[in-house]
């Protein structure tokens, strides 16, 4: 829904009821994850996408049937309906769409919940999808880590294990579909619910002020992520420099990246990025972070360099009494082989590789490769 979220939130201010549908479960090769949206507004436009382009059309009529009815529905689309091949989706995948109405009366805590995406708070939204009651069916709680939920799925025992297991989502930053009891049993099914859970966008921290990293902040972005460029020197680590990052950071890398762990700003999610190769930057910043306790350190640490430097850093980092095992850890050389020449090229290397570290890929050509192309969560 994020992607969404500007739109959605315009018509809610206007007033306007807005048809909504999210992907809430995929199987094999679905082409849009968990989470991703389709909005039918009232000027019966469309915006956003559940599969591609596969079923668009199919979740665009069910949306207007209920806005018109009121009443949600899941649908599943894939090959194995008999209508599939009708509705487009021929990828071999499978998905679940949960389609509901959303205006200000059924939906009076969007305002607050968009406001703490926006400011970068946690916060998840949990909708019951699926229940023997109907009337369940579309109840929906707002969790945050630090109060008590707002709005409710049906029961106290249902809200309590939906709360609970949502504030786990939350600090993984996933969006999963639970499956309970119909009163909240954690051992039984007929009860359904869908759990965005909208954690801070994860960080991106590139170090050294250089030409690439002024390539990489911009892919940073454009993934996603919160993008940091930090720099010892004040000439270098400006902001008419890397326009594309979130923020420039004048200081020692080594300390900087301290003291953000310190603070909490630093999870698995995280992804370094160090571009300096200069031995006075990298091996301290290094000896931190590969260093650093399971639960902080960032999921993808990578070091630009030559093979020579390469060598020159490793042997260094050994000198320091680091581990093979924390060596490990390290892609370096950074990038996938792609044969990148030009800073642009080299942050799509850069790139490419963090998606496949994020996601298990092997960085080859699919065309070379067998079995399905989305991988799992």
């Amino acid at each position: 829904m994020r992607e969404v979220l500007p739109e959605l939130l315009a018509w809610w201010e206007a007033g306007e009821t807005i048809g909504v549908g999210t992907v809430v479960a995929t199987f094999r090769s679905a082409p849009r994850p968990p989470g991703a949206s389709m909005l039918v507004g009232p000027d019966a436009s469309a915006v956003g996408s559940v599969s591609g382009g596969c079923v668009e059309g199919a979740v665009y009529d069910l949306a207007q049937e209920v806005v018109a009815s009121g009443e949600p529905v899941l649908e599943r689309y894939g090959v194995s309906d008999d209508d599939a091949f009708a509705v487009g989706l021929t990828c071999g995948g499978i998905l679940d769409v949960f389609v509901e109405r959303v205006s200000r009366e059924t939906f009076p805590e969007l305002g607050d919940v968009a406001a703490d995406i926006e400011a970068g708070r946690p916060v998840a939204l949990a909708t019951v999808i699926e229940h023997p009651d109907p009337s369940w069916v579309g109840r929906r709680m707002v969790v945050r880590p630090d109060g008590d939920p707002v709005g409710g799925i049906g029961s106290p025992r249902a809200d309590a294990a939906v709360r609970d297991d949502a504030l786990g989502l939350l600090a993984a930053g996933t969006n999963a579909t639970l499956t309970y009891g119909p009163d909240g049993e954690r051992r039984g099914e007929g009860m359904r619910v869908f759990v965005w859970g909208f954690a801070p966008k994860p960080r991106m921290m590139v170090f050294g002020a250089i030409d690439f990293a002024a390539a990489v902040a911009r892919v940073g972005s454009f993934l996603g992520y919160h993008v940091t460029v930090c720099d010892a020197r004040p000439v270098f680590a400006t902001t008419s420099r890397f326009p594309g990052a979130d923020e420039v950071v004048v200081d020692w890398p080594h300390r900087y990246l301290a003291a953000e762990v310190e603070a909490g700003r630093v999870d698995r999610r995280t992804v370094l990025a160090v571009l300096t190769h200069d031995p006075k930057f990298d091996v301290p910043l290094l000896e931190v972070a590969l260093r650093l306790d399971d639960d902080v350190r960032p999921g993808y640490m990578g070091a630009m360099g030559s093979r020579r430097t390469h060598d020159e850093r490793m042997a260094r980092l050994v000198e320091a009494g680091l581990t093979d095992d924390e060596l490990g850890l390290l892609s370096s050389p950074i990038g996938l082989d792609l044969g990148a020449r030009t800073p642009e090229e080299t942050a799509v290397s850069i790139a490419a590789e963090i998606v496949a570290h994020r996601w298990g890929g092997s960085g080859e050509r699919l065309v070379t490769t067998r079995g399905r192309i989305h991988h799992d969560d």
